[in-house]
């Protein structure tokens, strides 16, 4: 069994309220979620307006496929307009981790 992990460190555009960033963010964790079949959410800087963490976790069987999905969602939140991507933090535990 294989657990990947994604942090996402991202800036958001005109953004100047609370409901405004629930408004850019729970799209793509809806997104995430919907597609991929992963565990993701807003994980932290809550109270900050134009900045999101989202944080995101993936069980496999077959280490080729976790990491091949992990860069799928990354893509993902990439390719998104609304934000921009600072920084991802990835990890991957294995079996003898």
């Amino acid at each position: 069994m294989y657990v990947g992990t994604l942090t996402f460190d991202l800036l958001l555009g005109d953004v100047r309220s609370l409901k405004e960033k629930r408004s850019v963010v729970r799209p793509i964790v809806a997104e995430l979620h919907r597609k991929y079949a992963v565990s993701v959410a807003e994980t932290g800087v809550q109270n900050l307006h134009r900045r999101a963490e989202i944080g995101l976790a993936a069980v496999s069987g077959d280490w080729t496929h976790l990491t091949d999905l992990l860069d799928r969602c990354e893509r993902l939140v990439a390719g998104r307009p609304e934000v921009e991507l600072l920084s991802v933090r990835r990890r991957l535990h294995g079996e003898d981790d």
